[in-house]
């Protein structure tokens, strides 16, 4: 028996900071399971798989921002870092895929974040959730973020600050149902807390609740509606059809 990063390390020839990382970033699997703890014990036969992410695509660009698909898997930051000259307008969590906007100009930056400020910006998504989703839903309850160690938020009627989401239904397999959020507030993991505060967590999302095993967590970033614009991702496979 030997920690998973060593074990990784040697197999794949790779430095053991680069394969805790890997780790770390959900991107090593056991089979079809996802391995989470960088220094677990297994047993040194064991055979790994690492899907990296794909290719960052630009949906769209001017001399002021760019747009771009963000794949699942890879940190809004990375892609900051990839951009030459591109600022952050907001963030996606890394196992959400879709639109993901950042600016270039320091006179757009400032009319894009006011407009966050201002909630003149609509976001859709789509995703995966459990259980059977049969009529549309508002969810406003307000939302508390603790950002001490991994970011985790929570419904908070007393201090949480005001989200609003909307989930429509789409498509029901099973009992797992299609559906399209649409928000105007980006609070810290809003679509995750406020679906699974109403009893379909989105599928893939240990952190809040789901128990069905995914590679990713289901929700994809559609659109985006910024400045009279509106910016759209194409649904990637997984989450275009559930299995």
């Amino acid at each position: 028996m030997e920690q998973a990063y060593k074990l990784l390390a040697q197999s794949k020839e790779i430095s053991n900071k680069k394969a805790k990382e890997l780790i770390d970033r959900g991107l090593v699997f056991v089979g079809d399971r996802q391995l989470k703890i960088a220094r677990a014990t297994l047993p040194e036969d064991t055979i790994f798989r690492v899907e990296m992410p794909e290719d960052i695509t630009i949906l769209y660009q001017d001399a002021q921002m760019v747009a771009v698909n963000k794949p699942a898997g890879l940190d809004s930051y990375e892609v900051q870092d990839a951009i030459e000259g591109a600022e952050l307008l907001h963030r996606l969590d890394r196992d959400t895929s879709g639109v993901l906007l950042l600016g270039k100009s320091e006179a757009y930056i400032e009319e894009a974040i006011r407009a966050f400020k201002q909630r003149k910006v609509t976001k859709e998504y789509v995703a995966w959730v459990e259980g059977v989703v049969y009529e549309e839903m508002t969810i406003d309850t307000p939302i508390h973020t603790i950002k001490k160690g991994k970011a985790f938020s929570k419904i908070d009627e007393r201090i949480g600050k005001p989200a609003y989401t909307v989930v429509t239904p789409d498509e029901v397999q099973g009992k797992k149902s299609k559906v399209k959020v649409v928000i105007t507030t980006g609070r810290t993991h809003q679509i995750r807390v406020h679906l699974a505060s109403v009893g379909h967590p989105v599928v893939g999302d240990a952190q809040y609740g789901s128990r069905t095993r995914a590679k990713r967590t289901l929700l994809h970033a559609r659109k985006i509606a910024l400045l009279g614009k509106e910016y759209v991702a194409p649904i990637p496979a997984d989450i275009k059809r559930y299995k």
